[in-house]
């Protein structure tokens, strides 16, 4: 049991500190080049990605060893759940204006390809265990 907790304490640690990181850069690159943008939708963004990434990656976690064989399968659900949330809470958002522009678009797939990303190593590593 600790060492369950302490594998995903760890992955939520780990992705925290790096979409932490992505966020300051993705910050820093809309203020250099002075597109104008809504922090409370980069904050949302990165936030729903983050708690999606943390509920993914702790169903892997609790059902690798009873399904281990579909575990691919539910990863892949998750993220169309990803996709799903991106459409109820931010394609509206993004909508208003009647258009989604290229930086209202990154606003969501970065965070989504970071933690993709991560997501994908940690799953490797689980199933190699």
């Amino acid at each position: 049991m600790i060492n369950m907790n302490k594998e995903l304490i760890g992955f939520y640690v780990r992705l925290f500190v790096f979409l932490g990181i992505v966020l300051a850069i993705h910050i820093w690159a809309l203020n250099y080049t002075t597109i104008v943008f809504s922090k409370n939708i980069i904050f949302l963004s990165y936030g729903i990605n983050y708690a999606l990434a943390l509920v993914i990656y702790t169903t892997l976690f609790i059902l690798k060893k009873k399904y281990e064989h579909i575990l691919g399968f539910i990863f892949m659900a998750g993220s169309f759940l990803k996709f799903g949330a991106y459409f109820i809470f931010l394609n509206p958002i993004f909508k208003q204006d009647g258009t989604v522009t290229t930086v209202e678009a990154l606003l969501f797939m970065i965070p989504y390809a970071f933690c993709l990303i991560i997501e994908t190593i940690a799953l490797i590593r689980l199933l190699n265990k």
